[in-house]
This record gives structure tokens, C-alpha cells and sequence, in this order.
């Protein structure tokens, strides 16, 4: 059986995608996969079982790209075809099956747009795929347990939470448990390095980002007891690891884009959705709920904020 899977040029829309692809795998076990999907994203599939190939689709002017698709794909009888983009080009293809999402924006989660392609309600929770080589390299780097992280990186600066907040929340949180460490986790490029960079100044911040695969980058995750980031790519990577995770939300939408885990919340600014400016959340905010979060994990609760003062 041979199925084809499109999905996002994004890496958290991708990340997203992962529940229904996994439940393809375990409904198809005999079945390989063809995954289509941005170069961001490419990654993120890597170590899948049942794969049998990625096609990175970058964009070429006059959708050019959807042509270089058809002409990679055309010569294959597909059993199955899964388009969550929307696309012409599902139509096409010579399949016995397809499911095609429906293009445009829709209110809901978007994770529930995704199960309704296969008429799944709930919806299939993200999941990530790591190899033994990604779970021992990530072991060298978070060698402590219990290790703190932060995602302050974002692909638009709408979305991102000010790197001063950041300093102050680990201020507050380093008080309250002495013990745990920082890592700064960010994505590839210069940009996203200069965004981290007041983060990984904090003294003993390990640095977690830029250079790492998105498979290794997802094992680090897992090695973390607690993931506090901006609404990005890396902030749904960390709740498809199953790492407790809280999204931190602006003008973007969290009823959209919240992240999508088994131990996975969101805090957003206060003021309407889609306009409240991210500066809006304050560190004392987040750091209740923190505490709230990990109340039920730890010997802590919202009563040790008593007496902390943010510096």
C-alpha cells in the first residue's frame, strides 16, 4: 500500500499534522509512506517508521512547485492520498482514495480541522519520532534532570514575548527551585540567535538551539521536565514530546494554535483575540500559572509566590 501524505510548509502546521499521519501508520501497518512538506519541516520526519521518502517542496514563482510535485508523483498508482493543504493537485494523481482538507481559514483549533480530514473526533494528539543515536546525543547535552526550558523565539515579532521577561520569569523560577538548570532552545539562522541571545546570557543556561536537527531537538525535549515558549514551531514540538508545556500567546490566536499535548497549556495577553500585543503578559502571570501547572509534579503551589518579587 502506498500512500501520499501533504502537509504544511510550516513547522508548527507540520508538527500539527503528525497525529494523523501516526494514525495512518498504526491503521496501515504494512503501508509506506511518501511525505510532502516545506524545507522547515523536512526534518520532523526523518525517523518515522514505514517511510519511504520526503520530497521537500520549496516555493518556485508561478506555483511552479506544484508542477515539480505532480511530475514526482505521477508516476506512482497511490492508494491513498492526504492533502492538508488544499490543493489542485490531489485531483491529479491517479489514487483509489484521497481526503483533501479544505483550504482557508476556519474558526476552531486547527488541530481539529486536521482529525475532521478523516472524520477523527478527537482528533490525534502530535507526536514525534526520534532514533537511540538522537535520544544519546541529547543526553550529552541536558545531562541534569529535571531541567527547565525556554523557547523565546518566534517567526514574526508580534509573537514574541520580550527576552527582559524571560530573564525575570528565570529569575523568579531560580529562587523557587535552586536546583533545576536552564536551556535555550531556538531555531536555525542568525536571527533566531540574536532573539535568544539576552536568554542564553543568564548565567549556567545551556544552549540548546540552532544547531540540531529537528529529531534531536525533539529528544532534548523530552528530556525536559517543563517547556515555556512563544506560540512558534518549537512550542508544538515541545507538546508533541509529551513535555508539559505552556504556550505563551499575543496578537496570534490560541484558539487556533494552542499547543496540542497530553500535558500541554497556553497563556495569553490580556485584551481580544488576534489584537492584544504580546508585552501585555506580564511575568508575574505566567509564573502563577507555572506554579499552577506543576502544583500536582511538585512539593510546591501557588502559595510560593508569597513574597516573590520580580527583579
Amino acid at each position: 500500500m502506498r500512500i501520499l501524505f501533504i502537509t504544511a510548509t510550516r513547522l508548527g502546521d507540520a508538527v500539527i499534522s503528525t497525529g494523523l499521519l501516526n494514525y495512518l501508520i498504526q491503521a496501515h501497518p504494512d503501508a509506506r509512506f511518501t511525505v510532502v512538506c516545506g524545507p522547515v519541516a523536512a526534518g520532523l520526519f526523518q525517523r518515522m517508521p514505514q517511510l519511504d521518502r520526503v520530497i521537500v517542496m520549496a516555493k518556485r514563482p508561478y506555483d511552479l512547485h506544484w508542477f515539480d510535485l505532480w511530475k514526482q508523483c505521477v508516476g506512482t498508482r497511490w492508494d491513498l492520498v492526504v492533502d492538508l493543504r488544499g490543493s489542485a493537485i490531489s485531483l491529479l494523481l491517479r489514487t483509489r482514495a484521497r481526503r483533501i482538507m479544505r483550504g482557508g481559514r476556519r474558526p476552531g483549533a486547527r488541530i481539529a480541522h486536521v482529525g475532521d480530514v478523516l472524520s477523527l473526533s478527537p482528533p490525534p494528539l502530535p507526536v514525534v519520532w526520534t532514533s537511540e543515536e538522537d535520544r544519546a546525543l541529547a543526553g550529552t547535552i541536558l545531562i541534569e534532570n529535571d531541567i527547565i526550558a525556554f523557547g523565546p523565539t518566534a517567526n514574526w515579532a508580534g509573537k514574541v514575548w520580550p527576552a527582559q521577561y524571560f530573564v525575570e520569569l528565570w529569575s523568579c523560577l531560580a529562587r523557587i527551585f535552586p536546583n533545576r538548570k536552564l536551556a535555550v532552545f531556538y531555531g536555525p539562522g542568525e536571527a533566531e540567535r540574536s532573539m535568544a541571545a539576552p536568554v542564553l546570557a543568564i548565567p549556567g543556561a545551556i544552549d540548546a538551539g540552532g544547531r540540531f536537527t529537528l529529531a534531536e531537538t525533539a529528544a532534548m525535549l523530552q528530556r525536559c521536565a517543563l517547556f515555556i515558549g512563544n506560540d512558534s514551531g518549537l512550542m508544538h514540538l515541545a507538546a508533541a514530546a509529551q513535555t508539559p508545556t505552556l504556550g505563551l500567546f499575543g496578537p496570534s490566536r490560541s484558539s487556533e494554535y494552542a499547543p496540542s499535548g497530553v500535558h500541554a497549556e497556553w497563556i495569553a495577553a490580556p485584551g481580544p483575540e488576534g489584537a492584544a500585543p504580546i508585552s501585555g503578559l506580564k511575568p508575574e502571570q505566567v509564573l502563577e500559572r507555572l506554579l499552577s501547572m506543576m502544583s500536582g509534579r511538585e512539593e510546591t503551589s501557588c502559595s510560593s509566590l508569597e513574597n516573590q518579587e520580580l527583579t
